[in-house]
């Protein structure tokens, strides 16, 4: 099985211009994902994947595999999509671009789900992470997934999902995170499919695949690692490289 990494790459983001490009103790935010991903050692190849002429000769010069985006896309998804129609391989993993602290152990689980599977049932994995805190939980910029009891995502929203009627009751609230393993065949096919309500309405890419019937498997990680999407998230970042 071969198993190789993309990260996709914009230089452009709504909340935070730029911010691939930012110092993290001495590297850009970009060329730390990237490091930090062939440094699990999991991968056959791994490449960099981006619209942008400056985040493209940032991974050039630093000698990394990078490719330029041909076509404008609404996903990482699918800007992955399309690079990998002519390389072979079986699994791809999708890392995001902005999570320069991507760790072994997790990925190593989300490969492993495919290695498990020999009867194919399974189109793509991703993580989940366990949350407590109220304002997290609350936060519409954090994506929660609730699963049947086989860990297959039954949803993922912006909004408190489950909500808590009872109150009483002790609920378990998990916060997916945006790294994907998929099947070649899989990804090939997500940028044909169409862009329904939900994904509409709740700007998720991966309920494009819910809402045409693909099976998600969740793998659940206890590392909370950090998501640069904003400039104090890149103040924690820099402050965790120095701890």
């Amino acid at each position: 099985m071969k198993v190789i990494a993309m990260i996709p790459a914009r230089y452009e983001a709504s909340r935070f211009p730029g911010k691939l490009m930012q110092d993290l103790a001495g590297k850009s935010v970009i060329l730390r994902t990237y490091e930090a991903t062939i440094n699990t050692g999991l991968f056959e190849k791994v490449f960099v994947v981006t619209d942008s002429k400056i985040i493209y000769d940032e991974i050039k010069k630093n000698d990394g595999n990078v490719l330029m985006s041909k076509l404008e896309h609404e996903s990482g998804s699918d800007r992955i999509a399309e690079a990998v129609h002519d390389i072979e391989c079986d699994i791809i993993i999708n890392v995001q671009g902005d999570e320069p602290f991507t760790e072994s152990e997790s990925l190593k689980r989300l490969i492993e789900v495919f290695s498990f599977d020999k009867a194919k049932q399974i189109d793509l994995a991703s993580l989940m992470v366990k949350i407590d805190d109220e304002k997290e939980i609350n936060n519409s910029n954090c994506v929660k997934v609730i699963t049947d009891k086989d860990n297959f995502a039954l949803y993922f929203s912006r909004s408190v999902i489950p909500f808590n009627r009872s109150f009483n009751k002790k609920l378990n609230y998990y916060k997916h995170k945006g790294v994907y393993a998929f099947r070649k065949a899989t990804l090939l096919e997500f940028t044909n499919l169409p862009i329904l309500n939900l994904e509409e309405s709740e700007k998720i890419e991966c309920l494009r695949f819910l809402e045409h019937g693909k099976k998600i498997k969740m793998v659940e990680s206890n590392v909370q690692g950090v998501e640069i999407d904003t400039p104090s998230d890149l103040e924690k970042a820099i402050s965790l490289w120095k701890s």
